[in-house]
């Protein structure tokens, strides 16, 4: 119900409907109820549902929003205070203009949880809506948490946020503390809501039971078993973090070998008091030796090489065994994933492999959108099959013939850094080696003793995992290319003239002109190149991490004027603020060493030391030495 009573209400809330067309209805007006759910925040404490009234006049081209509040009778009326109305006018011709109307100054109230400053209204918003409503591109994927109630996902993922926030300030990991911590909580957090939704809807009590293939840092696994759910995880590589666990955080580490697996369990962890399983004989493999016929679900976060694989152990392993995967890294069956469709985005293509991987196997797949802090947040479920039981050696077939059929000729290839650019003589040599790899791959099939090999040719992570961000590479070669990049952007510089009503250093420093990254690849020689080219991202990440000297912008590279940065607007987390204090003057200041004008800054405001008599010994190298 809605007051009418309330003669304060803005003037463009009582033009609601006055003009429709003649054909429609006396009002014209389509309402919809809905809640608004807040994200936390550290200087507000309230979080609960807020309810509001949207009223959208097509005609009029308005759409006004209304806060409402309950009276002690539990009915809902307008609140005085925050109405807002979204208005799309026609100028003329093709031209529109968008505007958006408030209550006055004294009848706003911002609370910086539902209800922003009216100045950002009007900087930030209507921009953005203005930009919005001329982008003709249509989103490829579903809405966010389409498949789970957001009610139940907000409440949940607070309580737990709150729960395991503490984790970001002991966090061991070189990693993002806050991306991954965050990032674990919230999937936790739809799982748990996918999983009490499917207990409701089967009649089940019992909690369901899981394994994480490729579990990282074992985060996940860990908010899972705190929460009741039995289940483990297992990766190639154990983390530093692991040993922070408790006993109900059950991690396995699989190293790499040519034999069987055997699972063999260790005395409790000395630190932690929790349950270590070590395994020396074999990383995991998609074959028969890794089925998990007493689990319920199989989870793929960012599993890489297994992620096609998810589907297909999920459904050899029983006829009731179910699987999340939340796909990164383009990986099929045999090694890296080739683009087959250039209409579609590589993301939008890989999730469609996927996807069909899951419908061959026999899954009903579904889709949706993870409210995580990633690019990419698209999961698929498998919770359903869509053959009966009696039908599960027809269906198996039907699985082992769709793998065989994507080892294609240009596609498989025991080394995963190889592409497609082959002459002929290579293409048919290789033809003939894949025809003997699908020939054994058949054999493998049909054994009836031992163990099936469903791909030969796959390739696991290897347990030391090789460095290729150019961290690596000799230090003396680092130096010389950018000495090299460096003195051919300064050297490029052009005349510019003077302005004598700037500052004598401001236009004296040589800031260098800026090239595209071909053109300075084309200044280096082809040894150079070469090496580079062995490492992931090759130049462009060479010149990010020496970013004290460079900026890479749009493809293009420039000398970098710390007297352009600018401190960020958001406040850094207490671990950042903390090593960005610990490295102050740690490091000697390469424009004062190299660059012909000297550093742009003074001593007193460079981070870096300019000469030996500044340098500070590394807080984090002490750390290291003395654990």
């Amino acid at each position: 119900m809605i007051a009418q009573e309330d003669c304060e209400m803005p003037a463009f809330i009582k033009e609601l409907g006055k003009e429709t067309q003649p054909e429609t209805d006396a009002h014209g007006l389509d309402a919809v109820l809905r809640t608004l759910f807040p994200k936390s925040h550290p200087h507000h404490c309230s979080t609960a549902p807020r309810k509001e009234m949207v009223i959208k006049d097509t005609f009029n081209g308005t759409v006004t929003f209304l806060p409402l509040e309950e009276n002690d009778e539990g009915k809902y009326q307008v609140k005085k205070c925050n109405i807002y109305q979204i208005r799309l006018t026609h100028t003329k011709d093709d031209e529109w203009s968008v505007s958006i109307l408030t209550s006055s100054p004294e009848n706003w109230v911002a609370d910086g949880i539902v209800y922003p400053k009216r100045t950002w209204l009007g900087n930030e918003l209507l921009s953005k809506l203005a930009k919005w409503s001329t982008e003709e591109k249509q989103s490829e994927f579903k809405s966010t948490l389409s498949l789970i109630s957001v009610a139940k996902y907000s409440r949940v993922y607070q309580e737990l946020k709150q729960k395991y926030k503490e984790m970001v300030k002991v966090w061991p990991e070189v990693t993002d503390p806050e991306k991954f911590v965050y990032e674990d909580v919230a999937i936790a957090t739809y799982l748990l809501i996918l999983w009490e939704e499917e207990r409701a809807e089967k009649g089940l009590s019992k909690k369901q039971s899981f394994v994480d293939l490729g579990c990282g840092n074992g985060l996940l696994v860990h908010i899972l078993s705190n929460e009741g759910y039995p289940g483990r995880g297992i990766d190639v590589r154990r983390r530093k973090i692991w040993d922070m666990y408790g006993p109900q955080t059950h991690l396995e580490e699989s190293a790499q070998a040519d034999c069987k697996i055997v699972v063999k369990e260790d005395k409790w962890h000395k630190k932690s008091g929790g349950r270590r399983i070590q395994s020396n004989e074999c990383a995991i493999r998609p074959d028969d030796s890794y089925l998990f016929p007493n689990v319920d679900w199989l989870i793929g976060n960012h599993s890489d090489e297994l992620t096609p694989w998810l589907p297909v152990i999920a459904a050899r392993s029983s006829y009731s065994c179910c699987y999340f995967v939340l796909p990164c890294c383009f990986f099929d069956f045999h090694g890296k994933y080739n683009r087959r469709q250039s209409q579609k985005t590589q993301y939008r293509e890989y999730l469609d492999f996927v996807t069909e991987v899951g419908l061959e196997c026999g899954f009903s797949v579904e889709e949706d959108c993870l409210r995580i802090p990633s690019t990419k947040r698209v999961c698929l479920i498998g919770k359903s099959r869509t053959y009966p039981p009696l039908q599960e050696d027809r269906i198996d077939k039907q699985r082992t013939q769709y793998i065989n059929n994507r080892q294609s000729c240009t596609g498989v290839t025991s080394d995963k850094t190889v592409g497609s650019n082959q002459c002929d003589n290579c293409h048919v040599v290789n033809c003939v080696i894949d025809q003997a790899v699908e020939l054994e791959c058949a054999a493998n099939e049909t054994k009836t003793d031992g163990d099936r090999v469903w791909l030969s040719g796959f390739q696991p992570r290897e347990k030391v995992e090789q460095v290729r961000n150019c961290a690596a590479l000799p230090r003396d070669f680092v130096d010389d290319v950018v000495l090299t990049v460096a003195s051919l952007l300064l050297n490029a510089t052009q005349e510019k003239p003077w302005d004598h009503t700037l500052d004598v250093r401001l236009n004296t420093w040589n800031k260098g002109e800026s090239l595209s990254l071909r053109e300075v690849a084309e200044h280096l020689d082809k040894e150079t190149l070469r090496r580079l080219k062995n490492e992931y991202g090759g130049l462009q990440t060479l010149l990010r991490n020496n970013h004290q000297v460079f900026e890479v912008l749009n493809g293009r590279v420039h000398i970098r004027d710390w007297r352009e940065e600018k401190p960020s607007k958001r406040t850094k987390p207490e671990v950042k603020r903390r090593f960005s204090a610990e490295a102050f003057k740690t490091c000697l200041c390469w424009f004062f060493i190299h660059h012909p004008d000297g550093c742009s800054l003074t001593s007193e405001s460079c981070p870096y030391a300019h000469g030996t008599e500044e340098l500070r010994q590394s807080q984090i190298m002490k750390k290291k030495k003395h654990p």
